[in-house]
């Protein structure tokens, strides 16, 4: 949550459970992902046991990118591709994804992985969430995965989301939610916060960026709350669903006009 200092009037904001100034925080959360960026997707692997995949299969069947039209798709925060891929398989020829990251470290993970696939319909955009390079009303969806938790302002990411999608577009946030099973809660926290920043290290050769990844899930919005921030942003029909005891949820929100 951004707010003002009291005794400053600077804004500032969380970073993990840090206050930073609001200024500081992307080249934060840059120097994470340019930190974490080639074993970026074999840590996600490891955390979750392999279930990152099931619910972005999850996501991407409620997507439903078309297989018989053209379906442009934007794909934010995902550098490395994982998402986008998934896309394009599910959709048909005439279906193509602009892939969007802040981070060029990602960026370059995803564009080898891509390789000469998928015909030249997948592309890499260097950009910022908060005021993306795009024309208005440009694309029939839009997806962000694991990524807006770390967006300094969300607001401006939400409003610039439903600010590039075409009337009757959805907008599909896979974003890591609030545990609501008695028992599971209390595993989940003893693995948070002490196995996946030791895999960090280990792996990753990184402890302390994994450490602020865990930290800056428990300090997103509850469902509810992204929720209405998703419809303040001018979206309409916003729905929630948890996945694996509320792990995770997938937000969804449509353009309407």
């Amino acid at each position: 949550m951004t707010v003002a200092d009291g005794k400053t009037g600077a804004q500032e904001t969380d970073f993990g459970f840090e206050r930073v100034a609001l200024a500081e925080k992307q080249a934060r959360v840059d120097d994470v992902f340019r930190s974490v960026a080639k074993r970026y997707d074999l840590m996600n692997d490891l955390m979750s046991g392999g279930l990152h995949r099931a619910w972005k299969a999850q996501a991407i069947a409620m997507l439903r990118p078309s297989r018989t039209r053209p379906f442009r798709h934007l794909d934010v925060a995902g550098g490395t591709g994982d998402v986008a891929f998934r896309v394009l398989e599910a959709g048909g020829p005439q279906t193509s994804v602009t892939v969007l990251d802040i981070n060029e470290a990602m960026l370059r993970v995803g564009a080898e992985r891509a390789g000469a696939r998928f015909d030249g319909r997948i592309d890499f955009v260097t950009g910022n969430a908060e005021t993306l390079p795009l024309p208005d009303a440009t694309f029939d969806a839009y997806t962000i995965a694991f990524g807006i938790r770390n967006v300094p302002r969300i607001e401006l990411a939400l409003q610039e989301a439903r600010r590039v999608l075409k009337p009757g577009g959805r907008f599909l946030c896979l974003e890591f939610s609030k545990v609501d099973l008695p028992v599971l809660d209390k595993i989940y926290d003893a693995y948070s916060f002490h196995v996946i920043p030791r895999l960090g290290a280990r792996v990753a050769g990184d402890a302390e960026s994994y450490r602020y990844l865990v930290e800056s899930i428990r300090k997103f919005p509850s469902p509810g709350l992204f929720a209405g921030m998703i419809e303040q942003a001018g979206f309409r029909h916003v729905t929630h669903r948890p996945l694996s005891g509320g792990i995770v949820a997938i937000h969804s929100g449509w353009k309407v006009s």
